[in-house]
């Protein structure tokens, strides 16, 4: 018998799997991977246990339904029901060719109150369209029964009943199962970051149809709106800098100061004098530049190279640009 198996490589899909294997069912692990979520922590934790685990890119219809989801937004801008939905529906159309006859999850029964109730676990499992056919080990006493149990494929006798947000069933469970090390929970996905919603919710007003690139450059530095179509990205150190030049393209500005160490900073969008202007006193203001101090900035881009002379000034006002 063999499952498929949403892994996260957190504790509790690390859980699952091993209550699976210990009932002798071939395990493959899988991970979807977006620009908002990476695949090293399950890659780390996937090796810990000797899990087989293949990732797969799910960028272009998660980030649909990160545009309009159907069932909303968690606090920030996390559409975790449908995100849950999406991958278990991926996960359920791999079932032939994979040679396994049903899904796993870690999911445990109101340990998230918004997306892990009761009635979520359900439409997640309905609008997936394999509903019967996933099962959440670590948490399936209190669920109705499955296929996989109710045709005896495993042992219902020998799944837990967990419930709410406390974690110290888990960890003790762990200790018994031989699991020494496994990540902290939480912080694995972007999208439930405050700061990172903010920068994402300006970008779809601003791009309908939003590149890989926009997506990455969220990630970096600090941004500031100075118009409609104009933002201005602002390194915080060296690696960001870096990583701010290797995502430029020609239709950028590239600003950095001349005489005075500064960041590297990033001009996207309507590249309008006025905007140049504005993003080179910012570029200065963040340098290490004297306070009323005027250097000389260098803007590269579009074919040329330019200078600007820009004052450092106090940063508070631009607070009000900043995404």
């Amino acid at each position: 018998m063999k499952a498929l198996a949403l892994f996260s490589g957190g504790l509790d899909s690390m859980l699952a799997v091993k209550l699976m294997v210990a009932q002798d069912v071939d395990v493959l692990g899988l991970f979807f991977e977006t620009p908002f979520f990476s695949s090293a922590k399950a890659r780390a934790s996937a090796a810990s246990i000797t899990l087989p685990l293949k990732v797969m890119d799910l960028t272009e219809p998660h980030l649909e339904v990160v545009k309009n989801p159907k069932h909303g937004y968690g606090e920030n801008m996390n559409p975790c029901i449908d995100c849950h939905a999406l991958m278990l529906r991926k996960a359920g159309d791999m079932l032939q060719e994979e040679g396994a006859s049903f899904v796993v999850t870690g999911e445990v029964l109101g340990q998230r109150p918004m997306s892990q109730n009761k009635k979520a676990l359900f439409i997640v499992a309905a609008e997936s369209g394999y509903g019967n056919l996933i099962l959440r080990p670590l948490s399936a006493k209190r669920l109705p029964i499955t296929v996989p149990e109710e045709k005896g494929w495993i042992g219902r006798e020998k799944l837990l009943g967990l419930s709410g947000r406390s974690r110290k069933p888990q960890m003790e469970l762990a200790k018994t199962l031989g699991i020494a090390e496994y990540p902290s929970p939480g912080g694995g996905c972007l999208l439930t970051d405050q700061v990172f919603s903010k920068r994402l919710k300006d970008l779809f007003s601003t791009r309908t149809s939003p590149a890989l690139r926009d997506i990455e450059l969220l990630k970096l530095g600090r941004h500031f709106r100075l118009g409609p179509h104009t933002k201005l990205i602002v390194g915080r150190n060296k690696q960001e800098n870096d990583d701010l030049l290797s995502l430029s393209e020609q239709t950028d500005l590239i600003l950095t100061t001349v005489s005075v160490p500064g960041p590297t900073a990033l001009l996207v969008g309507d590249l309008s004098p006025e905007m140049e202007a504005l993003g080179t006193l910012i570029t200065v203001s963040y340098s290490d530049a004297e306070e009323g101090e005027s250097t000389e900035v260098k803007l590269l881009g579009q074919g040329e190279e330019r200078y600007r002379m820009g004052r450092r000034t106090d940063k508070k006002p631009f607070k009000t640009y900043m995404i």
